[in-house]
């Protein structure tokens, strides 16, 4: 993976050579003082620490050249105040290249990094087929920081005898611990989704994995650790959506020939996996239409609860609203990871997750009876 530049603005770039301009402007002012070789110091080191080495070395070679016109036009050229001026530049110099490369030498290594963590990434948390069962899906992660590229949150999706199955799900807490967590649980949601004949058992099974795993861990782990997680199933031949809320946010249904976007929030939404100790019955599973055209957004809380400079919370219905009609499931998520990232303008405080399915028109599938239960 090669290493990321930093785009800086043209204002950054262009800070050492107005600081070496303002520098040598008020030597010539002052010979006597040299008031301006701050100035020159601060434009060298500057560029090594955000400019390439092209651009550090363009600024050493102006700053000594700059001093050298300077003493000659002074007369100091042999003296030894003009010496020691000489001297004191191509230090400041030579020190904005030393920077330079230990700035580079940090960025290669984190490009290493990086690479290693978005193996793992991908080999925990895999893209998902674009087309499946007459769906088109897609799907996005964002790290909450650019460098932390593994997080809680993870995504799924199972083509199973009983239609095409989705997990979003979005682990307590960060770290290896969380990357573990994750999975397991993906691991389990791909082997339990073919046996279970429903999402009700299959969100059991995804249970007794967790609570297995978890007697390994330490106490703290243990009592503190659970998943949200939200279920879907689009069963075959069927124009309808079954869905199994484990604490998780609500998916949002966008065309559908209902009003633009609108969230599909649980009646009786469940507590998230991890926590069947408290012995909670588990809620039914629901089923609403999901006709052909309409897409489903599923989302983890890093998209509802990402906030503006104002600590205004993200809404998903308010902001894809006057974005649609989209043409499918990559244009969905692109638009809404695109809106947040205007929504917060900066870092976000949690990682964002998002998997959209589509179900395309003209699949000749026959109508569910939209009722609120299976």
């Amino acid at each position: 993976m090669a290493a990321r530049t930093v785009q800086w603005p043209p204002y950054v770039r262009a800070a050492p050579w107005l600081l070496i301009v303002g520098g040598l402007v008020w030597n010539s002012l002052d010979p006597a003082d040299y008031w301006g070789d701050p100035m020159l110091a601060a434009a060298a080191v500057l560029s090594g620490a955000l400019l390439g080495l092209r651009d550090t070395l363009a600024v050493a070679l102006a700053n000594v050249v700059g001093i050298v016109v300077l003493s000659v036009r002074d007369g100091s050229i042999g003296t030894q105040d003009g010496f020691l001026e000489l001297v004191n530049t191509a230090f400041a110099a030579l020190l904005g290249i030393a920077v330079n490369r230990v700035v580079a030498r940090h960025g290669r290594h984190l490009a290493r990094v990086r690479s290693v963590a978005e193996a793992a990434q991908r080999a925990v948390l895999p893209e998902p087929p674009g087309q499946v069962a007459g769906l088109e899906v897609a799907a996005c992660y964002r790290a909450a920081q650019d460098e932390a590229l593994i997080g809680g949150d993870a995504y799924a999706l199972q083509s199973t005898p009983y239609g095409v199955r989705v997990l979003i799900a979005d682990v307590r807490g960060k770290g290896l611990h969380a990357v573990g967590a994750v999975s397991v649980l993906l691991g389990a949601f791909r082997e339990d989704a073919h046996r279970e004949p429903d999402l009700g058992a299959l969100a059991d099974a995804l249970e007794r994995t967790l609570v297995r795993e978890a007697a390994q861990l330490s106490e703290e782990l243990r009592l503190e650790g659970f998943i949200t997680a939200l279920l879907v199933e689009f069963p075959p031949g069927e124009a309808v959506a079954r869905t199994l809320d484990c604490g998780h946010p609500g998916p949002y249904l966008l065309g559908g020939g209902g009003p633009g976007v609108s969230r599909w929030d649980a009646g009786d939404p469940g507590l998230p996996l991890g926590m069947g100790v408290l012995g909670v019955a588990r809620p039914g599973v629901e089923s609403r239409p999901f006709p052909p055209g309409s897409t489903l957004l599923l989302v983890t809380d890093g998209v509802t609860e990402a906030r503006d400079a104002a600590g205004e919370f993200y809404d998903p219905v308010r902001g894809l609203a006057p974005l649609g009609p989209f043409a499918g499931a990559r244009e969905a998520v692109e638009a809404l990871v695109a809106d947040v990232v205007r929504w917060t303008g900066g870092p976000r405080d949690d990682d964002m997750a998002v998997l959209a399915v589509t179900r395309r028109a003209g699949d000749g599938e026959r109508p569910g009876n939209g009722s609120n239960r299976a």
